[in-house]
């Protein structure tokens, strides 16, 4: 079975803990926590039998953990997944507590070291925000997160998704300027979304108008950026909000960013701030607090 998430021993550095989210490892460690120290006079034998029980219980851990991950990358220079050894059936009690002591914590990284998911390509990172997820069973490209779940479309064909965020290099325009980007691309990501799929369907009825409710410059992971926001009205549903976010990037060429952000209205749609908490949180890939730098002082217009 698959372990929870958890703080688990690092495969690679068995000397630091790195969290599990389920279903493959994040980039996120820490220092072991430390244990708690012995009560005056070194404690009763069976206090320390407990304790040498529960340290030997975690260098097993580790070893079985850091064995199995000796394969190292997937081929495509991606870290392969593997999952963290799962505690023992018959964990160890703590004596004078109910409670067994988990082999790893359960605690979920602070609102200082948030969940991301990782766009390598571009060089940067995105926080998965409340009810957000890691993409599954998509048919579009470059998405790097949804919402949870699929509904059926208002037009009573195919499946659809509350919410969506994109992310691609801009290569084929020789254009270089985030908001003439950033305005080009705001009519083909509402057609996209909510007029015709690739497969020609209307899925909420075609797309009937459209309202500009927000555009401006914005920094984006300390670079200089522009967005585009459109609510836009569809004959089936309640319509929906689409954004196209440009920025250059921080790594290679510095080519621009495209971000596409897609957002039903409605109660059922995600939280319309989560477009600007987003794009707040978007940051260089290894640098979590990079907030400032060119543009930090630059916000977007309503």
């Amino acid at each position: 079975m698959t372990p929870p998430p958890g703080w688990y021993p690092d495969p690679h550095s068995p000397h630091l803990q790195r969290w599990w989210d389920g279903t493959a490892w994040t980039d996120h460690r820490r220092a072991p926590e430390a244990p708690a120290a012995p009560p005056p006079g070194g404690g009763t034998g069976r206090t320390k039998a407990v304790a040498l029980t529960a340290a030997g219980a975690v260098l097993v851990a580790a070893i079985v953990t850091g064995a199995v991950a000796l394969g190292g990358d997937d081929g495509d220079g991606t870290e392969a997944g593997t999952a963290p050894a799962s505690a023992p059936e018959a964990p160890e009690y703590t004596p004078g507590s109910s409670e067994p002591t988990p082999e790893a914590s359960t605690s979920q990284p602070s609102a200082d070291d948030p969940a991301v998911v990782e766009d390598q390509l571009n060089g940067i990172t995105f926080p998965l925000r409340d009810g957000w997820v890691r993409p599954q069973h998509v048919a579009q490209d470059d998405v790097v997160m949804t919402t949870d779940g699929t509904y059926d479309c208002p037009a009573g064909v195919g499946l659809c998704r509350h919410g969506m965020v994109f992310s691609r290099t801009v290569t084929e325009n020789d254009e270089k300027s985030p908001e003439a980007l950033a305005k080009a691309d705001i009519s083909e990501a509402a057609d996209e979304a909510y007029d015709r799929d690739r497969l020609g369907r209307e899925l909420y009825g075609g797309l009937e108008s459209h309202q500009v409710v927000k555009s401006g410059p914005v920094a984006v992971a300390g670079r200089a950026g522009y967005l585009v926001r459109w609510r836009v009205k569809t004959a089936k549903g309640p319509g929906g909000y689409v954004q196209s976010l440009v920025f250059p990037s921080s790594v290679g060429t510095e080519s621009p960013v495209l971000v596409r952000y897609v957002f039903d209205a409605g109660e059922d749609g995600p939280p319309l701030a989560d477009m600007d908490r987003i794009t707040k949180g978007i940051r260089p890939v290894g640098d979590a607090d990079t907030g400032g730098g060119v543009g930090s002082s630059i916000g977007p217009a309503d």
